[in-house]
């Protein structure tokens, strides 16, 4: 049986595929930063509910990729983790 890895360098390599993976990654980015520190501090949704006024709820929801937060939300998210929200533009790979 193939592993997860496996497939995931399988289907890469189809162009569409990894076009589609490739725009979803700053989603992903922000989901795992998100979910690390909140792991990293040892909170749980609940917790970073009361530190933020945002339902657990959506906090779910945003960790398991279904809601889509605004910028004031993840600001208030960062707030809550007691970090900093740092955005940055990076040039990207040129196509050949």
């Amino acid at each position: 049986m193939s592993s997860y890895k496996d497939y995931k360098e399988k289907a890469l390599q189809n162009p569409d595929v990894k076009s589609e993976y490739d725009a979803l990654q700053p989603e992903y980015d922000i989901i795992q930063a998100m979910i690390n520190a909140r792991v990293d501090q040892n909170i749980t949704q609940k917790e970073l509910s009361a530190r933020t006024g945002i339902t657990q709820a959506d906090i779910s929801r945003i960790e398991n990729g279904t809601r889509n937060p605004s910028l004031s939300m993840v600001k208030k998210l960062a707030r809550g983790l007691g970090m900093q929200l740092k955005l940055e533009f990076v040039k990207a790979p040129s196509k050949r």
